[in-house]
């Protein structure tokens, strides 16, 4: 999933990516991961983006 906006936002992106998981009856199989997509000490809190990846099974 794309989140962009602060670190700070970034638990109401995993609660979304959360109710995917429980609607399509997958579970988590690990710790999340994140990539980053934006250089936090240039760009502007809202503009920060970052991938956020969730293992499943």
């Amino acid at each position: 999933m794309l989140h962009v906006g602060p670190f700070s936002t970034e638990p109401e992106s995993l609660k979304i990516m959360d109710a995917f998981m429980k609607t399509h009856q997958f579970a988590q199989n690990g710790l999340h991961h994140e990539i980053y997509l934006s250089d936090f000490r240039k760009t502007a809190p809202e503009k920060l983006r970052t991938i956020l990846r969730e293992p499943v099974k």
